[in-house]
């Protein structure tokens, strides 16, 4: 039987990357996302204004067998500091979009996810300090991170031997981010297919995982570390 993963924000740039490494290696991949990925086996769509509970419902109700990896890597960029006038407003954006599908993902591993399966969200480097100049950015991510640190703990409602961390990577070499900043140094930018071997290697063989971690990931001439704290 072809193993099985949930690749949540499959549509998004290290998303799509997640879901053609997976699906070259003949895993089943569940996409989430606004938009369908034609690679996925199956994609779930979701609406927009769904509140967190619709969102939730809408996810729980559409995935019914067990999967042994879910990855949460929906999420977007917004700055702005304590005076911006659009404070508020994007604020509540970056909680919609990272904190709302880190906690549906993690909900939907407590009901769907493997004993010894692997579930994985997304933080941020920067997020571990004060982030001045991203405010609801950084407040968002890291929730995330204390989410992560939640559900490592005993009780905290994932399958038995279930192991989850948080990947934090610094800036992530994708189209939308070569447009906005065209100036930077891409050495010490990371691959998005850099990020899908390492998690389909954490997915395959779960003794190399680790647990409970945040999981730093750092590019430097091209090359990548991953240093789980």
């Amino acid at each position: 039987m072809a193993s099985s993963i949930v690749v949540y924000g499959g549509s998004g740039a290290l998303g799509r990357a997640i879901v053609s490494k997976f699906r070259q290696m003949d895993w089943n991949v569940f996409s989430i996302d606004f938009f369908a990925n034609q690679e996925a086996t199956t994609n779930i769509l979701l609406e927009k204004n769904d509140t967190l509970e619709e969102q939730g419902r809408r996810v729980i109700g559409s995935v019914s067998c067990h999967v042994d990896a879910i990855v949460c890597v929906a999420g977007g960029w917004a700055g702005g500091n304590a005076a911006s006038n659009d404070l508020f407003s994007t604020s509540e954006l970056m909680w919609k979009q990272s904190v709302h599908s880190s906690l549906v993902a993690s909900h939907l591993a407590s009901k769907s996810l493997k004993p010894n399966g692997l579930l994985l969200l997304t933080g941020a480097y920067p997020a571990q300090k004060g982030t001045p100049f991203m405010i609801g950015y950084g407040m968002a991510k890291a929730a995330v991170h204390q989410l992560v640190l939640s559900l490592a703990g005993p009780d905290s409602g994932l399958p038995a031997d279930a192991k989850v961390n948080a990947i934090l990577p610094v800036t992530l070499d994708t189209p939308m981010n070569r447009s906005g900043m065209p100036n930077a140094d891409f050495t010490s930018w990371t691959p998005c297919s850099e990020i899908a071997e390492q998690m389909y290697k954490w997915a395959t063989d779960k003794d190399t995982a680790p647990s409970g971690k945040l999981i730093e990931i750092v590019t430097q001439d091209n090359k990548t570390s991953y240093n789980a704290k």
